[in-house]
């Protein structure tokens, strides 16, 4: 009799699982990309690899940056919190797939009853006991199940973009470190000359051969310097705070910013098509696995409208006496299905449909949106990394014609043809030339580091967080 009522549970399992694999999702397709099919200029479609498939240690050449990322991988707090997200959302979908599945518990009960006559009535049981198992015949659970498995994988897609957006934003830290540290040289170099500046005019007005005007017009440009050697400073200090942050730990003195930025080079990167970003960025992927778990919420909304069956049953032995629980003849089985179809709900389960339909719109529109973004991102990085590479030329240049500018007006104001005013200028003129050279360089160097992420660079599985 045994063997007759494992088969019989048998044969239930097996319909109920079949019956599960239908689903009243609608069928899933990726929304048109409401972008060009073009970037707008300055892009460079060939190339031998994909900018997502380009490691970051292979991107970034200095190796006191490359240690950098790596810490970062290992200690960033958020990066962190979206590798644990991803375990809390695998397990959600764990807990989905076991609701497809009966759960069978053993189940031992002990009844006393009094009679009329004063004698009491005794049942015991023992056996197995399967509770309320719902008979999966519309798809409700399995559409659950599929929901939780595409946020698993949304989750999944946010901890790859989380490790993108780490990677740029060591990267930019760093190279604003780096640029630092030549401004904090320019300024200091240009304070020290002001100051020996400052000195003589002082002498010369002292002894009369200059007027105060010449003075105070160098001590205003003395003081100028050190407002910005103050505001540099400062700024260092933000920006080695934010790099401590992104790493998680305190920056090692090993790998302070000390290299020039002209001493900085980064690979150039292809742009490739617009449609390669969709399937590369961990973002716009994320954004599609969310619209794909609001498509299956939809089946499970209306599978809502339709019966709802249930199951409970137990195998297993009976008897009036606790010592002849197990004894031959005592075995049996139980099976009490019931079905539960909704007749009035005051609304609720078209409200629950019209949620989810609702909600797949809201997905499409923020799928778009995530597309329309990252296009953007990539054709400014373009844009920029365009015209820079002019900019930083032509700001060369300049800064080449303020130096031979400053060396001819001292010439020219020691020999007492040109006034101490045009020196002033000079120096005013070459030191905002130099500083314009750093930021421009620094510019460079950060779109690039932009159009790496932009296009899905930094999170190639060889790299995986540990």
């Amino acid at each position: 009799m045994t063997s007759t009522c494992t088969s019989r549970l048998a044969a239930l399992a097996a319909t109920a699982l079949l019956a599960a694999c239908s689903s009243m999702a609608p069928k899933y397709e990726r929304p048109a990309a409401p972008v060009a099919a073009t970037w707008p200029f300055g892009a460079t479609t060939q190339g031998t690899q994909a900018v997502a498939d380009i490691d970051w240690q292979n991107f970034f050449p200095d190796p006191r940056l490359r240690e950098l990322v790596a810490i970062a991988l290992r200690g960033n707090r958020d990066l962190r919190v979206a590798v644990l997200s991803i375990e809390q959302a695998r397990a959600q979908y764990q807990i989905r797939r076991a609701d497809q599945l009966p759960t069978v518990g053993a189940q031992v009960t002990g009844s006393r009853t009094p009679g009329a006559n004063g004698s009491t009535t005794s049942v015991y049981t023992a056996g197995l006991a399967l509770s309320a198992w719902e008979i999966d015949f519309f798809g409700r659970i399995a559409s659950l199940s599929d929901v939780a498995l595409a946020q698993y994988l949304a989750t999944e897609e946010g901890r790859k973009a989380a490790q993108v957006s780490l990677v740029a934003a060591v990267a930019n830290t760093w190279l604003s470190l780096v640029a630092d540290e030549d401004l904090l040289a320019i300024t200091r170099q240009t304070l020290a000359t002001r100051e020996e500046s400052l000195r003589l005019a002082r002498l010369r007005f002292e002894n009369g051969v200059t007027s105060e005007l010449d003075f105070r017009q160098a001590e205003s440009l003395t003081e100028s310097a050190r407002v910005t050697l103050a505001q540099l400073q400062r700024q260092r200090a933000l920006d080695e705070n934010a790099l401590v942050l992104l790493i998680g730990q305190p920056l090692p003195g090993g790998l302070q910013a000390t290299a020039g930025i002209d001493t900085v080079s980064l690979p150039d990167l292809p742009a490739g098509a617009p449609s390669d970003m969709l399937v590369r960025r961990p973002d716009i992927r994320q954004s599609e696995q969310q619209l794909i778990a609001a498509n299956a919420n939809i089946g499970a909304a209306r599978a809502a409208f339709f019966p709802r069956i249930s199951l409970t049953a137990g195998v297993g032995s009976a008897s009036s006496e606790l010592t002849g629980l197990f004894k031959g003849g005592t075995w049996g089985l139980t099976l009490a299905p019931s079905l539960l179809l909704p007749i009035f709900d005051a609304g609720r389960n078209q409200a629950g449909l019209q949620s989810a339909t609702a909600g797949r719109d809201i997905a499409v529109a923020q799928y778009e949106r995530s597309i329309q973004a990252a296009f953007r991102e990539v054709a400014d990085a373009l844009a920029g990394r365009a015209t820079l590479s002019d900019q930083l030329q032509s700001q060369r240049a300049v800064a080449a014609a303020e130096a031979a500018r400053l060396r001819l007006s001292d010439l020219r104001y020691t020999n007492g043809v040109a006034s101490y005013l045009d020196l002033l200028d000079a120096q005013r003129s070459l030191f905002a030339a130099q500083q314009a050279l750093v930021q421009t360089r620094l510019a460079q160097l950060q779109t690039q580091v932009n159009l790496y992420k932009a296009l899905g660079g930094g999170w190639t599985e060889g790299a995986a967080t540990p």
